[in-house]
């Protein structure tokens, strides 16, 4: 199974409306493994993150009003990917799994984008 990041709006009836992911976009967000082997990692939460650590335990919902410090979260990380991708696996090297998460994270990133310009939030599940 795969983790997918989406970007919502609220509705007049305060109800969480998934937007369609546009042509060019990908949802693809990690593996699901990845909730505590990559965005709820030890490493991750070292550089002092709140929201992802979150998909550790449950889906993350970032709230409208919180998208532009989780841009600021995903920029920290974009920052150390080389701490965040500590432990690759024998399957693939180093910088494959470097590559791997950063393709993702682009993903993620995009979502926040898109959500910030449509006064959006963003689930990744």
């Amino acid at each position: 199974m795969s983790l997918s990041v989406d970007v919502y709006v609220v509705g007049e009836d305060d109800e969480k409306n998934l937007l369609d992911v546009p042509e060019g976009s990908s949802d693809l967000a990690g593996f699901e493994r990845w909730r505590t082997s990559v965005w709820g990692s030890e490493a991750v939460r070292s550089l002092g993150s709140r929201f992802f650590p979150i998909l550790a335990s449950s889906d993350l919902t970032v709230a409208p009003d919180q998208v532009a410090d989780f841009l600021d979260e995903c920029a920290l990380i974009r920052s150390n990917l080389e701490l965040v991708a500590t432990s690759a696996g024998p399957a693939k090297s180093h910088g494959e799994y470097v590559r791997q998460i950063s393709e993702r994270l682009r993903n993620i990133e995009d979502a926040a984008e898109r959500a910030r310009n449509v006064k959006g939030g963003v689930i990744i599940w």
